[in-house]
């Protein structure tokens, strides 16, 4: 099954020393066909992005499983053999729900998902003022989602998130996470870190268990090179507001220009080409691809090109 191809592949570099994940951010079809293009060997389906892409709303627990399962299989499904990690908020609600999560995931073809230890009306975990739920309920979550895996034949990658560094402090955050891998969690995820030596040490109190680690532009935590990340240990490092951010950026910078000037300025790269330009776009997205899959089963569709 893919989804087993690609879970697979992310265990693979999870057990491989000299390997690291380097996952950006995407949120949609275009961000991740961006990120697929430039060569990345994983990528990350972010919670925040979802909310923002799909229904123009902060990261505060707005989406449902269906919004993030279905954008989750979106981007899996446009390249098998890349593997996608996908935030998977709360679970959405107590352990049958998670069980449901954890199925839409894998049926989706999710190379791996994280779950958290906040109240299902959760928030960005670089935002302030997170409520958690105690120990035992989190740790009924990771269970739901190891059992489900286990049902389901799955080889699925179960990341344990903590929120609980904020408000309860490093000590209960790393017992937190070890409840949670006893449970069956296969990789750990501290949140909101504010020092590089903490960022160390988790890494250090947890081994042999792969941890997770978080790169938010504007966030609490330092930001450090995927080099410096693989250097302090970590198997996974995420920027995930890379597609978002772009997005942001660029959309804002057109838009000013067409409002104030009443057009938009083609973009040239260094050889004169339009950089940028509708079939740059389409190419990306597989143009050429779709039309030589289409004469070579038969189709005509595409004789006079395209």
């Amino acid at each position: 099954m893919a989804q087993m191809r690609s879970a697979t592949k992310l265990r693979q570099i999870l057990a491989d020393p000299d390997k690291i994940a380097v996952c950006p951010g995407v949120h949609d079809g275009l961000t991740a066909r961006v990120a697929l293009h430039v060569g990345f060997d994983a990528l990350y389906m972010t919670g925040a992005g979802t909310a923002a892409s799909r229904l123009g709303q902060p990261d505060l627990g707005l989406t449902t499983v269906d919004d993030m399962a279905t954008n989750a299989g979106m981007i899996a499904g446009l390249d098998r053999n890349v593997p996608v990690i996908a935030d998977a908020d709360t679970g959405f609600g107590g352990p049958l729900m998670v069980a449901r999560t954890t199925e839409k995931y894998i049926l989706q073809g999710v190379a791996g998902f994280h779950i958290e230890d906040q109240v299902t009306t959760k928030r960005c975990g670089h935002l302030m003022g997170k409520e958690l739920v105690d120990t035992a309920t989190y740790v009924a979550r990771i269970r739901a989602a190891a059992a489900t895996r286990e049902r389901m034949g799955s080889d699925i990658v179960i990341i344990a998130r903590t929120d609980s560094l904020q408000s309860l402090g490093y000590d209960e955050s790393v017992a937190r996470l070890r409840a949670a891998i006893a449970a069956g969690a296969d990789v750990a995820f501290l949140e909101g870190m504010r020092t590089k030596e903490q960022m160390a040490q988790v890494v250090k109190d947890l081994a042999p268990t792969p941890c997770f680690l978080n790169m938010v532009g504007g966030g609490v935590t330092p930001l450090v090179t995927s080099t410096e990340a693989k250097e302090l240990g970590y198997k996974i490092v995420i920027w995930p507001l890379v597609g978002m951010t772009s997005v942001y950026l660029g959309m804002r910078e057109l838009c000013r220009e067409l409002k104030a000037t009443g057009e938009v300025k083609e973009r040239y790269t260094d050889d004169g080409k339009i950089d940028g330009g509708v079939r740059d776009c389409f190419e990306m997205c597989g143009l050429t691809a779709c039309s030589e899959f289409d004469k070579k089963m038969g189709g005509t569709s595409f004789t006079s090109g395209a």
